[in-house]
């Protein structure tokens, strides 16, 4: 489940630093919404998810509640996730 978890991060991250750093400018700067009409549908998805995983992997795992609050606000934040999975997964490598 954490190797699950930690892809879901990877992927939420990515899709949130597209949406940041290429669909919205596209969007203001060259009037493509499309870019953001695509992405922001799957990131709404993997942001979904990765709060969902959160809350399961809470529940399996009994964590601090100041590490399951830095978890879930990390995915609001624009290189949270890689963060998180760096500091608090990275020994889980082979899980």
């Amino acid at each position: 489940m954490i190797k699950f978890f930690k892809t879901i991060a990877t992927l939420e991250g990515i899709s949130f630093l597209a949406l940041l750093f290429i669909g919205v400018p596209l969007k203001y700067t060259m009037d493509m919404e499309q870019v953001v009409k695509i992405m922001g549908p799957i990131h709404g998805f993997l942001f979904i998810a990765y709060i969902v995983l959160a809350i399961m992997l809470n529940s399996e795992h009994k964590w601090p509640t100041k590490k399951f609050v830095i978890i879930c606000l990390a995915s609001v934040i624009p290189f949270g996730t890689f963060y998180i999975e760096n500091k608090y997964f990275k020994e889980s490598a082979n899980s």
